[in-house]
């Protein structure tokens, strides 16, 4: 949409609210660390690093998943943590990450960020953070196998990460975290699980 008046100065200024709401996600510190270790990684990090997976690794996704709808998928789905914060997977026995009071406070978190947008850009954000969250459509099952697999990598290369922090075994990390990898890009986990299976076996 282009054009000027009243109604273009509206939509722009409602724009610029997301986008200045959106750098607040510089500030949400996640559970894991940089790849050499050095400090823990923001989410605004963690979801351009993610972007940069899909376009990297496109090759590992099923032939129907688009990556142009992936990336924004990625771009997207962690501004929720905005007002939530980061909930590790494997902390509080990994219980706290998928609870019900958990999905509550994102799913309100992302109607008020979402909100901030004019309507046409804010239902069609928001339809794509749902269909994230759902995990049920080719799109979103690959950039769900990618949310798992980044910190997995930063764990392996930091030595061990968040692992060492919560007692980590190789039987959580197949169930929390290798399952949603293998079901969206299994080369991929037959990759990195080989990785993983060295490091676990060495503690």
């Amino acid at each position: 949409m282009s054009g000027g008046g009243a109604d273009a100065d509206t939509r722009l200024t409602a724009q610029m609210a997301f986008l200045n709401e959106a750098d607040r996600l510089k500030s949400v510190l996640r559970a894991t660390t940089l790849v050499d270790g050095s400090r823990r990684e923001n989410s605004g990090e963690h979801s351009w690093h993610l972007a940069l997976y899909a376009m990297a690794l496109a090759d590992q996704a099923a032939p129907e998943v688009q990556i142009d709808r992936v990336i924004r998928m990625l771009l997207l789905h962690d501004l929720v943590e905005i007002d939530v914060g980061d909930v590790p997977i494997h902390s509080a026995g990994g219980q706290a990450h998928g609870s019900t009071s958990t999905q509550d406070a994102e799913a309100k978190a992302a109607a008020r960020i979402f909100g901030l947008l004019p309507p046409d850009l804010g239902h069609a954000f928001l339809a794509l953070w749902h269909e994230f969250e759902a995990a049920q459509t080719p799109d979103a099952v690959f950039a769900k196998a990618l949310d798992r697999v980044q910190p997995v990598m930063a764990n392996l290369m930091s030595g061990g990460g968040t692992w060492v922090e919560y007692n980590v075994t190789s039987d959580q990390l197949d169930t929390r975290v290798g399952s949603k990898i293998a079901r969206g890009a299994p080369r991929l986990w037959d990759w990195v699980r080989g990785r993983t299976r060295r490091y676990f076996e060495k503690i």
